[in-house]
């Protein structure tokens, strides 16, 4: 939306999708790889010199920020990467305006247990004065924390969407009430226009608005409800659906889509599953999985960068979907994310195939693409 309105915008995003840099984007161009490892490089020495011992989050953060200030960009969208209080995208004190979507539980380890401490963790983003747009539809609970934290601190209003944004764009209202978006897609694009809208007005009042209109109706993002062609890995010639879904909340969405617009009565859905180690395989799982459904279950490969990620045991989902009741065929890829995708490929013969569970999966499979794009690389195995 920023771009399409004419402000030079940086992003910043986690995990990356295929290579390390992409999360970092200036005018929705990834930034160079060459670039990226000069400030990377800079923000190392920086921390060697100065003894901080940072963490890989707390570098990569920090390299975001000196290539937005390199580039010299007009405004930053931050995404935090786990929680928010404690975050390291957390040391900017002074944003413009800060966002809470709906929050689920995910990453309890750290969080903790309960949705409400979940949500104290997230709200930690506020700061004095700050407007802060948040998602209406989560629970009552989440909002009464939400709101003593906004008290205690003298955050700004509480912005809430989408009431607030019907109100203040008709425009908008009716390019989402005749798009094809899921319900939880409008809520995040208004939670994005809302956030984009305070911005603009504090930085750039003579940008027009209805730019961030026209970069709604360009937007997309990989990875989440994706139709992708895979025909050069596999030879299938219908689309798979890709999606993260790598919690519980994303998984209910996933399940949701699937169920009102990819089954067929008759036809089962044949998923490609991997899930990082650590998360709750059942609270995931049954949101998906029906039980005339196939499974194949995959490791995905280590995440650069983020050693501490590992992935689950695919015996430990595909007995997680004996336990749901799945009575369809169950396979285990291993590691190989290649043969998963072949294997879905033979069983689903035509039907509905899903690839998700986790964010790391989805850079895998969107890594395969593009090497299999690349000349001298042959894709369709024997």
């Amino acid at each position: 939306m920023l771009h399409a309105a004419k402000i030079k915008t940086g992003r910043f995003t986690s995990p990356h999708l295929i290579d390390r840099w992409d999360c970092i984007t200036i005018d929705e161009k990834v930034i160079d790889e060459s670039k990226f490892h000069k400030a990377e490089e800079v923000v190392r020495q920086r921390d060697l010199s100065a003894n901080v011992k940072a963490s890989e989050f707390e570098l990569l953060t920090a390299t975001a920020f000196e290539l937005f200030a390199e580039e010299k960009v007009e405004i930053g969208v931050i995404e935090v990467g786990v929680g928010g209080r404690e975050d390291a995208t957390n040391i900017i004190k002074h944003p413009l305006v800060t966002v809470i979507t709906k929050i689920g539980k995910d990453h309890q380890s750290i969080l903790g247990d309960t949705i409400e401490e979940i949500a104290s963790h997230k709200a930690g983003i506020m700061k004095h004065g700050v407007p802060c747009v948040v998602d209406a539809t989560s629970p009552a609970s989440v909002f009464k924390v939400l709101e003593t934290t906004a008290q205690e601190i003298r955050a700004g209003p509480l912005i809430r969407v989408p009431a607030e944004v019907d109100k203040e764009s008709s425009s908008l209202k009716a390019l989402l009430e005749n798009s094809n978006l899921e319900r939880h897609q409008q809520i995040n694009i208004q939670l994005a226009y809302s956030a984009a809208r305070l911005a603009v007005q504090q930085t750039a009042p003579a940008a027009s608005l209805h730019g961030l209109l026209a970069g709604v109706q360009n937007a997309s993002w990989p990875g989440r409800l994706q139709n992708l062609d895979i025909a050069i890995l596999t030879g299938r010639k219908e689309p798979v659906i890709l999606d993260g879904a790598h919690n519980a909340q994303a998984a209910e969405v996933l399940g949701l889509f699937i169920n009102n617009r990819i089954r067929v009565k008759t036809r089962p859905v044949t998923w490609v599953i991997a899930v990082s180690l650590g998360k709750e395989l059942r609270e995931v799982l049954s949101f998906l999985f029906r039980p005339g459904d196939n499974v194949v279950a995959v490791k995905f490969e280590p995440v650069d960068g983020m050693p501490w990620v590992s992935p689950a045991n695919p015996e430990s989902i595909l007995e997680e979907a004996r336990s749901l009741g799945v009575s369809g065929l169950l396979r285990d890829a291993g590691r190989s994310v290649r043969d998963a995708l072949h294997l879905a490929t033979e069983i689903a013969a035509g039907d509905p195939v899903v690839v998700g569970g986790s964010l790391y999966l989805v850079s895998d499979v969107l890594r395969l693409l593009k090497l299999s794009k690349t000349p001298n690389n042959h894709a369709i195995n024997p």
